[in-house]
């Protein structure tokens, strides 16, 4: 049984992963040095696969350093020029896969149309988990998940700065449920946590990192970049509509799921909350936070298409890797639970 960390470790924050590679381990060995330790250099991220393992923890390590950091690591670090170089340096093949492959679509309708309307012969995470999942895999999901939905909403709120007027306004509405309506136990990462117990998971920040895959990875630092970066707002955008658009059918099928296995009670409360939250939310997002911000800077609609293609992409990976192990009736994570 893995021993309980205190409760000065937790507040602490999350302890640092093991690497996977050059730049991760890299990225590692810096955090757990001093300012000017040396970092992998930036040759070694234009070498990696824009979407592997190494290059996708070495930026999610970075990222975090804007969030809650890393226990024994000085919050200074957050701005320490080479490690900012550096993400920079990770970034660019990651984008530059991201735009080579979602083609060249500037539509904003068009990408959401793909979205908006499910296919029957659809095979999704969801559709599986509603229909055969075993309980053990919906621990797996939840486990994988966690990297998101224990900040869950904290990465849009970036954007809010970089708003105005009617799709600033909306955005905070949304934001403002996701954050709990100003109830701490109502926060929609307090709900999966909540799960997480149901399940047997723990429910630390960070816990299941090195356990997540890739694809997850990729998918959190997806909203991080988009976030961080003011150029990016209406991918931004273009990602939080994805994820509204698509979270309710996909969260009742969840519900179902959690229902079906006996999950517990919180656990099929976080996705039936969703059900009805998301709808209202989707409807708030595209008619007033994505047409506010293309009525005030209709230059960025092509970005907006981006957003959503990139998300759509990323799910699809992250889909295609898990139901391909879980087929194969084996763990779909780097370490089993």
């Amino acid at each position: 049984m893995r021993p309980v960390e205190s409760a000065e470790a937790r507040r602490a924050g999350p302890a640092l992963p093991t690497g996977r590679g050059e730049l991760s381990d890299g990225v590692v060995r810096a955090l757990l040095g001093h300012p000017g330790a040396p970092l992998p250099p930036g040759s070694a991220a234009d070498e990696a696969d824009p979407y592997g393992e190494d290059l996708h923890l070495a930026l999610y390590l970075c990222y975090e350093l804007h969030y809650r950091g890393f226990r024994g690591v000085d919050p200074d670090r957050e701005w320490d020029p080479a490690l900012l170089r550096l993400r920079a340096e990770l970034e660019r093949p990651f984008l530059r896969a991201l735009r080579t492959d979602t083609g060249s679509r500037t539509d904003s309708d068009e990408a959401f149309a793909g979205i908006l309307v499910e296919r029957l012969d659809v095979d999704g995470l969801s559709h599986f988990l509603r229909d055969e999942g075993e309980l053990w895999q919906l621990r797996e999901y939840a486990a994988q998940r966690s990297l998101y939905h224990l900040k869950e909403a904290d990465p849009h709120a970036w954007v809010i700065p970089r708003l105005r007027g009617r799709a600033k306004a909306a955005m905070v509405a949304v934001e403002f449920d996701e954050f709990g309506g100003g109830r701490a136990d109502r926060m929609h990462s307090r709900l999966f946590a909540d799960l997480m117990t149901d399940l047997g998971l723990d429910t630390a920040y960070g816990r299941y990192v090195g356990a997540a895959t890739g694809e997850m990875l990729a998918s959190v630092n997806l909203m991080s970049m988009f976030g961080l970066h003011r150029a990016l707002r209406g991918a931004l955008v273009g990602h939080f509509a994805a994820v509204e658009v698509t979270s309710s059918p996909a969260s009742r099928r969840l519900a179902e799921a959690m229902r079906r296995a006996g999950a517990g009670e919180a656990a099929v409360h976080f996705y039936a909350e969703h059900v009805e939250a998301d709808a209202v939310h989707e409807q708030v997002v595209r008619r007033d936070v994505v047409g506010g911000l293309l009525e005030d800077e209709p230059w960025l609609e092509a970005d907006v298409a981006f957003g959503v293609d990139a998300t759509d992409l990323l799910d699809t990976r992250l889909a295609t890797r898990t139901l391909a192990a879980w087929r194969d009736g084996v763990s779909s994570l780097r370490t089993p639970l």
